[in-house]
Protein backbone atom coordinates (compact mmCIF):
# COMPACT_ATOMS: atom_id res chain seq x y z
CA UNK A 1 0.00 0.00 0.00
CA UNK A 2 1.15 3.66 -0.80
CA UNK A 3 0.30 5.83 2.14
CA UNK A 4 2.85 8.73 0.93
CA UNK A 5 -0.03 11.31 0.28
CA UNK A 6 -1.47 11.43 4.13
CA UNK A 7 2.41 12.70 4.47
CA UNK A 8 1.36 15.89 2.57
CA UNK A 9 -0.44 18.30 5.39
CA UNK A 10 -3.11 19.53 3.26
CA UNK A 11 -4.31 16.42 1.94
CA UNK A 12 -3.87 14.70 5.25
CA UNK A 13 -6.50 17.34 6.82
CA UNK A 14 -8.77 16.72 3.68
CA UNK A 15 -8.44 12.98 4.58
CA UNK A 16 -9.27 12.76 8.09
CA UNK A 17 -12.07 15.64 7.71
CA UNK A 18 -13.77 13.32 5.06
CA UNK A 19 -13.43 10.42 7.62
CA UNK A 20 -14.61 12.25 10.42
CA UNK A 21 -18.25 13.63 8.41
CA UNK A 22 -18.72 10.44 6.48
CA UNK A 23 -18.78 8.34 9.91
CA UNK A 24 -21.32 11.39 11.26
CA UNK A 25 -23.40 10.67 7.92
CA UNK A 26 -23.49 6.45 7.91
CA UNK A 27 -24.25 6.92 11.51
CA UNK A 28 -27.36 8.95 11.11
CA UNK A 29 -28.32 7.51 8.22
CA UNK A 30 -28.87 4.20 10.00
CA UNK A 31 -31.02 6.17 13.08
CA UNK A 32 -33.17 8.77 10.96
CA UNK A 33 -35.30 6.30 9.49
CA UNK A 34 -35.50 4.23 12.62
CA UNK A 35 -36.81 7.27 14.50
CA UNK A 36 -38.97 8.14 11.37
CA UNK A 37 -40.13 4.62 11.41
CA UNK A 38 -40.93 4.65 15.18
CA UNK A 39 -42.69 7.93 15.18
CA UNK A 40 -44.99 7.04 12.82
CA UNK A 41 -45.35 3.27 12.19
CA UNK A 42 -45.49 4.19 8.38
CA UNK A 43 -42.82 3.36 5.58
CA UNK A 44 -44.63 5.75 3.50
CA UNK A 45 -43.44 8.41 6.04
CA UNK A 46 -39.51 7.07 5.65
CA UNK A 47 -40.06 7.10 1.55
CA UNK A 48 -40.91 10.32 2.11
CA UNK A 49 -37.52 11.50 3.69
CA UNK A 50 -35.91 9.82 0.85
CA UNK A 51 -37.39 11.49 -1.69
CA UNK A 52 -36.77 14.52 -0.19
CA UNK A 53 -32.83 14.10 -0.09
CA UNK A 54 -32.88 12.69 -3.86
CA UNK A 55 -34.95 15.93 -4.54
CA UNK A 56 -32.47 18.02 -2.84
CA UNK A 57 -29.71 16.00 -4.66
CA UNK A 58 -30.96 16.97 -7.70
CA UNK A 59 -32.10 20.28 -7.61
CA UNK A 60 -28.78 21.50 -6.00
CA UNK A 61 -26.76 19.25 -8.59
CA UNK A 62 -27.90 21.24 -11.44
CA UNK A 63 -25.87 24.26 -10.42
CA UNK A 64 -23.65 23.67 -7.82
CA UNK A 65 -20.75 22.76 -9.89
CA UNK A 66 -21.24 26.32 -11.43
CA UNK A 67 -20.37 27.86 -8.27
CA UNK A 68 -17.60 25.40 -7.08
CA UNK A 69 -15.78 26.81 -9.77
CA UNK A 70 -16.23 30.23 -9.46
CA UNK A 71 -15.35 29.93 -5.98
CA UNK A 72 -12.65 29.08 -3.76
CA UNK A 73 -13.05 25.25 -3.07
CA UNK A 74 -11.37 25.32 -0.18
CA UNK A 75 -13.66 27.99 1.58
CA UNK A 76 -16.87 25.90 -0.04
CA UNK A 77 -15.77 22.63 1.84
CA UNK A 78 -15.33 24.70 4.80
CA UNK A 79 -18.73 26.81 4.61
CA UNK A 80 -20.69 23.58 3.62
CA UNK A 81 -19.39 21.93 6.64
CA UNK A 82 -20.31 25.00 8.74
CA UNK A 83 -24.29 25.17 6.92
CA UNK A 84 -24.43 21.64 7.35
CA UNK A 85 -24.17 21.66 11.51
CA UNK A 86 -26.61 24.17 11.11
CA UNK A 87 -28.91 22.43 8.89
CA UNK A 88 -28.73 19.23 11.69
CA UNK A 89 -30.04 21.45 14.64
CA UNK A 90 -33.81 21.67 13.59
CA UNK A 91 -33.78 17.85 14.23
CA UNK A 92 -33.46 18.11 18.04
CA UNK A 93 -36.85 19.62 18.07
CA UNK A 94 -38.32 15.99 16.61
CA UNK A 95 -41.00 14.87 19.14
CA UNK A 96 -44.00 13.38 17.45
CA UNK A 97 -44.72 12.15 14.20
CA UNK A 98 -46.54 15.72 13.79
CA UNK A 99 -42.88 16.55 13.76
CA UNK A 100 -41.68 14.40 10.84
CA UNK A 101 -41.87 17.64 8.64
CA UNK A 102 -38.56 18.73 10.06
CA UNK A 103 -37.14 15.64 9.21
CA UNK A 104 -38.20 16.01 5.99
CA UNK A 105 -36.73 19.79 5.43
CA UNK A 106 -33.43 18.54 7.19
CA UNK A 107 -32.94 15.56 4.61
CA UNK A 108 -33.63 18.05 1.33
CA UNK A 109 -31.12 20.78 2.96
CA UNK A 110 -28.48 18.41 3.77
CA UNK A 111 -28.29 16.57 0.79
CA UNK A 112 -28.77 20.35 -1.27
CA UNK A 113 -25.34 21.14 0.42
CA UNK A 114 -23.98 17.77 -0.03
CA UNK A 115 -23.62 18.86 -4.06
CA UNK A 116 -21.72 22.18 -3.21
CA UNK A 117 -18.80 19.27 -1.24
CA UNK A 118 -18.38 16.95 -3.35
CA UNK A 119 -18.00 18.46 -6.08
CA UNK A 120 -15.35 20.86 -4.69
CA UNK A 121 -13.29 18.62 -2.56
CA UNK A 122 -13.02 16.32 -6.00
CA UNK A 123 -11.77 19.15 -7.56
CA UNK A 124 -9.62 20.61 -4.37
CA UNK A 125 -7.56 16.95 -3.91
CA UNK A 126 -5.21 17.39 -6.81
CA UNK A 127 -4.05 20.42 -5.83
CA UNK A 128 -2.86 19.17 -2.82
CA UNK A 129 -0.80 16.70 -4.11
CA UNK A 130 2.33 16.28 -6.44
CA UNK A 131 0.83 14.64 -9.93
CA UNK A 132 2.71 11.59 -9.29
CA UNK A 133 0.55 10.83 -5.54
CA UNK A 134 -2.70 11.63 -7.29
CA UNK A 135 -3.74 7.90 -7.93
CA UNK A 136 -2.71 6.67 -4.42
CA UNK A 137 -4.30 9.87 -2.93
CA UNK A 138 -8.13 8.97 -4.88
CA UNK A 139 -7.71 5.55 -3.62
CA UNK A 140 -7.22 6.85 -0.04
CA UNK A 141 -10.19 9.29 -0.21
CA UNK A 142 -12.39 6.06 -1.41
CA UNK A 143 -10.64 4.10 1.65
CA UNK A 144 -12.71 6.80 3.85
CA UNK A 145 -16.14 6.05 2.49
CA UNK A 146 -15.59 2.19 2.99
CA UNK A 147 -13.90 2.30 6.61
CA UNK A 148 -16.94 5.26 7.74
CA UNK A 149 -19.46 2.66 5.82
CA UNK A 150 -17.91 -0.43 8.65
CA UNK A 151 -17.72 2.43 11.42
CA UNK A 152 -20.45 4.26 11.12
CA UNK A 153 -23.76 2.02 10.65
CA UNK A 154 -22.86 -0.14 13.60
CA UNK A 155 -22.27 3.43 15.90
CA UNK A 156 -25.56 4.06 14.31
CA UNK A 157 -27.43 1.38 15.85
CA UNK A 158 -25.98 2.51 19.15
CA UNK A 159 -26.72 5.52 19.20
CA UNK A 160 -30.36 4.88 17.49
CA UNK A 161 -31.07 2.90 21.08
CA UNK A 162 -29.60 5.41 23.27
CA UNK A 163 -29.62 8.69 22.16
CA UNK A 164 -32.83 8.66 19.58
CA UNK A 165 -32.60 10.80 16.39
CA UNK A 166 -31.23 14.07 18.96
CA UNK A 167 -28.17 12.14 19.40
CA UNK A 168 -27.75 10.56 16.55
CA UNK A 169 -27.73 14.17 14.74
CA UNK A 170 -25.84 15.90 17.72
CA UNK A 171 -23.45 13.49 16.96
CA UNK A 172 -23.42 14.14 12.97
CA UNK A 173 -23.41 18.03 13.65
CA UNK A 174 -19.89 17.29 15.70
CA UNK A 175 -18.35 15.69 12.97
CA UNK A 176 -18.89 18.55 10.64
CA UNK A 177 -17.74 21.06 12.64
CA UNK A 178 -14.41 19.01 13.62
CA UNK A 179 -14.33 18.55 9.92
CA UNK A 180 -14.95 22.19 9.21
CA UNK A 181 -12.08 23.04 11.40
CA UNK A 182 -9.68 20.58 9.69
CA UNK A 183 -10.35 21.96 6.30
CA UNK A 184 -10.38 25.52 7.56
CA UNK A 185 -6.50 24.73 8.35
CA UNK A 186 -5.54 23.43 4.23
CA UNK A 187 -3.12 26.55 3.16
CA UNK A 188 -3.26 28.41 0.62
CA UNK A 189 -6.37 29.81 -2.34
CA UNK A 190 -7.52 27.27 -4.44
CA UNK A 191 -9.93 29.24 -6.84
CA UNK A 192 -10.30 28.14 -10.63
CA UNK A 193 -9.10 30.09 -13.05
CA UNK A 194 -11.77 33.22 -13.55
CA UNK A 195 -13.91 33.86 -16.51
CA UNK A 196 -14.88 37.31 -17.25
CA UNK A 197 -18.08 36.55 -18.43
CA UNK A 198 -20.37 34.45 -16.05
CA UNK A 199 -23.76 33.72 -17.10
CA UNK A 200 -25.32 30.85 -14.95
CA UNK A 201 -26.80 29.11 -18.67
CA UNK A 202 -23.51 29.49 -20.32
CA UNK A 203 -21.25 27.91 -17.62
CA UNK A 204 -23.74 25.19 -17.50
CA UNK A 205 -23.60 24.23 -21.04
CA UNK A 206 -19.49 24.81 -20.72
CA UNK A 207 -19.97 22.11 -17.99
CA UNK A 208 -22.04 19.79 -19.79
CA UNK A 209 -19.72 20.08 -23.02
CA UNK A 210 -16.79 19.35 -20.85
CA UNK A 211 -18.33 15.35 -20.57
CA UNK A 212 -20.20 14.87 -24.11
CA UNK A 213 -17.00 16.16 -25.97
CA UNK A 214 -14.12 14.61 -24.11
CA UNK A 215 -14.43 10.77 -25.08
CA UNK A 216 -13.32 9.44 -21.59
CA UNK A 217 -15.28 11.67 -18.89
CA UNK A 218 -17.92 10.97 -21.90
CA UNK A 219 -17.12 7.13 -20.80
CA UNK A 220 -17.29 7.80 -16.95
CA UNK A 221 -20.74 9.44 -16.94
CA UNK A 222 -22.52 6.62 -18.82
CA UNK A 223 -20.51 4.01 -16.72
CA UNK A 224 -21.93 5.36 -13.78
CA UNK A 225 -24.93 6.23 -14.67
CA UNK A 226 -25.63 2.63 -16.31
CA UNK A 227 -24.17 1.28 -12.40
CA UNK A 228 -26.33 3.77 -10.74
CA UNK A 229 -29.79 2.82 -12.37
CA UNK A 230 -28.24 -0.81 -10.70
CA UNK A 231 -27.85 0.87 -7.03
CA UNK A 232 -31.59 2.07 -6.87
CA UNK A 233 -32.57 -1.50 -7.74
CA UNK A 234 -30.34 -2.81 -5.42
CA UNK A 235 -31.53 0.27 -2.67
CA UNK A 236 -35.37 -1.00 -3.09
CA UNK A 237 -34.65 -4.43 -3.46
CA UNK A 238 -31.65 -5.64 -0.65
CA UNK A 239 -33.84 -5.99 2.16
CA UNK A 240 -36.41 -7.94 0.28
CA UNK A 241 -33.46 -10.17 -1.06
CA UNK A 242 -32.19 -10.80 2.67
CA UNK A 243 -35.27 -11.29 4.07
CA UNK A 244 -37.24 -13.66 1.83
CA UNK A 245 -34.68 -15.00 -0.52
CA UNK A 246 -31.89 -15.82 2.52
CA UNK A 247 -34.49 -16.25 4.89
CA UNK A 248 -32.44 -14.14 7.25
CA UNK A 249 -33.55 -10.52 9.21
CA UNK A 250 -31.90 -7.08 9.67
CA UNK A 251 -28.62 -8.30 11.38
CA UNK A 252 -27.39 -10.46 8.98
CA UNK A 253 -28.35 -7.37 6.56
CA UNK A 254 -26.17 -5.30 8.22
CA UNK A 255 -23.21 -7.84 8.38
CA UNK A 256 -23.70 -7.89 4.35
CA UNK A 257 -23.43 -4.47 4.26
CA UNK A 258 -20.22 -4.69 6.57
CA UNK A 259 -18.51 -7.25 4.61
CA UNK A 260 -18.57 -5.43 1.59
CA UNK A 261 -17.29 -2.31 3.42
CA UNK A 262 -14.05 -4.92 4.42
CA UNK A 263 -14.14 -5.68 1.02
CA UNK A 264 -13.68 -2.29 0.21
CA UNK A 265 -11.04 -1.25 2.33
CA UNK A 266 -9.20 -4.23 1.03
CA UNK A 267 -9.53 -2.69 -2.31
CA UNK A 268 -8.60 0.71 -1.69
CA UNK A 269 -5.20 0.13 0.30
CA UNK A 270 -4.32 -2.00 -2.78
CA UNK A 271 -5.92 0.76 -5.13
CA UNK A 272 -2.57 2.73 -4.27
CA UNK A 273 -0.40 1.17 -5.61
CA UNK A 274 -2.25 -0.78 -8.44
CA UNK A 275 -3.59 2.35 -10.11
CA UNK A 276 -0.35 3.71 -10.87
CA UNK A 277 0.93 0.54 -12.01
CA UNK A 278 -1.91 -0.55 -15.04
CA UNK A 279 -3.26 1.13 -17.90
CA UNK A 280 -6.75 2.82 -15.91
CA UNK A 281 -9.62 2.37 -18.80
CA UNK A 282 -8.51 -1.69 -19.18
CA UNK A 283 -8.40 -2.05 -15.19
CA UNK A 284 -11.38 -0.18 -14.64
CA UNK A 285 -13.22 -2.40 -16.90
CA UNK A 286 -11.91 -5.60 -15.43
CA UNK A 287 -12.99 -4.21 -12.38
CA UNK A 288 -16.52 -3.45 -12.74
CA UNK A 289 -16.90 -6.52 -15.41
CA UNK A 290 -15.31 -8.70 -12.24
CA UNK A 291 -18.08 -6.82 -10.02
CA UNK A 292 -20.98 -7.79 -12.27
CA UNK A 293 -20.00 -11.36 -12.68
CA UNK A 294 -19.68 -11.53 -8.80
CA UNK A 295 -23.25 -9.83 -8.51
CA UNK A 296 -24.75 -12.17 -10.40
CA UNK A 297 -23.20 -15.44 -8.74
CA UNK A 298 -24.62 -13.97 -5.09
CA UNK A 299 -27.99 -12.75 -6.35
CA UNK A 300 -28.56 -16.44 -7.91
CA UNK A 301 -27.06 -18.31 -5.17
CA UNK A 302 -30.27 -18.68 -3.25
CA UNK A 303 -31.53 -20.98 -6.01
CA UNK A 304 -29.33 -23.62 -4.84
CA UNK A 305 -28.65 -23.08 -1.17
CA UNK A 306 -29.23 -20.27 1.51
CA UNK A 307 -26.35 -20.84 3.78
CA UNK A 308 -25.40 -17.66 4.73
CA UNK A 309 -21.59 -17.50 4.97
CA UNK A 310 -20.60 -17.83 1.51
CA UNK A 311 -22.98 -14.89 0.90
CA UNK A 312 -21.39 -12.98 3.06
CA UNK A 313 -17.96 -13.98 2.03
CA UNK A 314 -18.80 -13.38 -1.66
CA UNK A 315 -19.78 -9.90 -0.46
CA UNK A 316 -16.47 -9.57 0.83
CA UNK A 317 -14.91 -10.13 -2.33
CA UNK A 318 -17.49 -7.61 -4.15
CA UNK A 319 -16.29 -4.96 -2.24
CA UNK A 320 -13.07 -5.26 -3.53
CA UNK A 321 -12.89 -4.38 -7.00
CA UNK A 322 -15.14 -0.95 -6.13
CA UNK A 323 -12.13 -0.08 -3.65
CA UNK A 324 -9.69 -0.26 -6.60
CA UNK A 325 -11.74 1.43 -9.44
CA UNK A 326 -13.10 4.17 -7.43
CA UNK A 327 -9.84 5.76 -6.93
CA UNK A 328 -9.12 5.49 -10.48
CA UNK A 329 -12.07 6.54 -11.80
CA UNK A 330 -11.63 9.84 -10.08
CA UNK A 331 -8.23 9.70 -10.86
CA UNK A 332 -8.85 9.52 -14.26
CA UNK A 333 -11.69 12.25 -14.49
CA UNK A 334 -9.44 14.63 -13.05
CA UNK A 335 -6.37 14.32 -15.38
CA UNK A 336 -8.65 14.51 -18.51
CA UNK A 337 -10.82 17.74 -17.16
CA UNK A 338 -9.08 21.21 -17.23
CA UNK A 339 -9.33 22.49 -13.57
CA UNK A 340 -11.98 25.37 -14.48
CA UNK A 341 -14.25 23.12 -15.57
CA UNK A 342 -13.88 20.26 -12.80
CA UNK A 343 -16.63 21.70 -10.83
CA UNK A 344 -19.02 21.68 -13.37
CA UNK A 345 -18.10 18.55 -15.05
CA UNK A 346 -18.40 16.24 -11.68
CA UNK A 347 -21.53 17.58 -10.51
CA UNK A 348 -23.14 16.82 -14.47
CA UNK A 349 -21.85 13.42 -13.53
CA UNK A 350 -23.02 12.94 -10.21
CA UNK A 351 -26.52 14.68 -11.65
CA UNK A 352 -27.15 11.64 -14.00
CA UNK A 353 -26.06 8.97 -11.41
CA UNK A 354 -28.47 10.35 -9.24
CA UNK A 355 -31.19 10.64 -11.69
CA UNK A 356 -30.31 7.08 -12.61
CA UNK A 357 -30.90 5.95 -8.92
CA UNK A 358 -34.38 7.22 -8.87
CA UNK A 359 -34.91 5.65 -12.16
CA UNK A 360 -33.47 2.31 -10.85
CA UNK A 361 -35.80 2.75 -7.47
CA UNK A 362 -38.81 3.29 -10.18
CA UNK A 363 -38.11 0.20 -11.85
CA UNK A 364 -37.65 -1.82 -8.88
CA UNK A 365 -40.67 -0.63 -7.16
CA UNK A 366 -43.30 -0.82 -10.14
CA UNK A 367 -41.61 -4.59 -11.01
CA UNK A 368 -40.81 -6.04 -7.54
CA UNK A 369 -44.66 -7.33 -7.18
CA UNK A 370 -44.30 -9.15 -10.59
CA UNK A 371 -41.22 -10.34 -11.18
CA UNK A 372 -39.26 -12.38 -8.40
CA UNK A 373 -36.12 -10.90 -6.58
CA UNK A 374 -33.39 -12.93 -7.89
CA UNK A 375 -34.51 -12.20 -11.78
CA UNK A 376 -34.32 -8.46 -11.30
CA UNK A 377 -31.13 -8.04 -8.90
CA UNK A 378 -29.40 -10.78 -11.56
CA UNK A 379 -30.47 -8.24 -14.32
CA UNK A 380 -28.92 -5.72 -12.23
CA UNK A 381 -25.71 -7.56 -11.98
CA UNK A 382 -25.58 -8.15 -15.98
CA UNK A 383 -25.61 -4.69 -16.65
CA UNK A 384 -22.59 -3.60 -14.63
CA UNK A 385 -20.89 -6.66 -16.70
CA UNK A 386 -22.48 -5.08 -19.89
CA UNK A 387 -21.17 -1.20 -18.26
CA UNK A 388 -17.74 -2.46 -17.84
CA UNK A 389 -17.00 -4.04 -21.09
CA UNK A 390 -18.97 -0.69 -22.36
CA UNK A 391 -16.88 1.40 -20.91
CA UNK A 392 -13.77 -0.06 -22.84
CA UNK A 393 -15.19 0.72 -26.29
CA UNK A 394 -16.16 3.81 -25.11
CA UNK A 395 -13.24 5.25 -23.58
CA UNK A 396 -11.12 3.30 -26.29
CA UNK A 397 -7.61 2.70 -25.01
CA UNK A 398 -7.16 5.43 -22.75
CA UNK A 399 -3.57 7.32 -21.48
CA UNK A 400 -0.79 4.42 -20.49
CA UNK A 401 -0.57 5.59 -16.92
CA UNK A 402 -2.81 7.91 -13.96
CA UNK A 403 0.82 9.16 -12.86
CA UNK A 404 1.52 12.57 -14.52
CA UNK A 405 4.87 13.82 -13.82
CA UNK A 406 4.66 17.41 -14.78
CA UNK A 407 3.60 18.99 -10.96
CA UNK A 408 0.03 20.36 -10.25
CA UNK A 409 -0.02 23.72 -8.82
CA UNK A 410 0.10 23.32 -4.90
CA UNK A 411 -0.97 26.11 -2.46
CA UNK A 412 1.27 28.63 -3.37
CA UNK A 413 0.90 28.55 -7.29
CA UNK A 414 -3.05 28.76 -6.17
CA UNK A 415 -2.78 31.66 -4.22
CA UNK A 416 -1.58 33.49 -7.37
CA UNK A 417 -5.01 33.01 -9.14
Amino acid sequence: MDLAPLRERDFALLFTAGLISLTGNWVLSVALPLAVLGLTGSPAAVSVVVVASLLGTISAGAVAGVYVDRWDRRRVVVTVNVLQVVALLPLLLVRTADDVWIVVVVAFATQALAQFFQPAENALLPQLVDATRLPAANALNALNNNVARLVGPALGGVIAVAGGLAGAAVLDAATFAVAAVLCGLIRGRHRAEASDNRDLRRELLEGLRAVAHNRIVRAIFVIIAVSSVGEGMMGTLFAVYVTKALHAGGRELGWLMSAQAVGGIIGSLAATRITARFRPVPLITTCWTFFGVVDVIIFNYPRWDTTFWPVLALFVVVGIPVGIHVGAIWTLFQIETPDRLRGRAFSAIWLGASIASVVGAGIAGALGDRIDVLTLLTVQGAGCVVAGLSFRLLAGKGPGSLVRPEPQPKAAEATAH
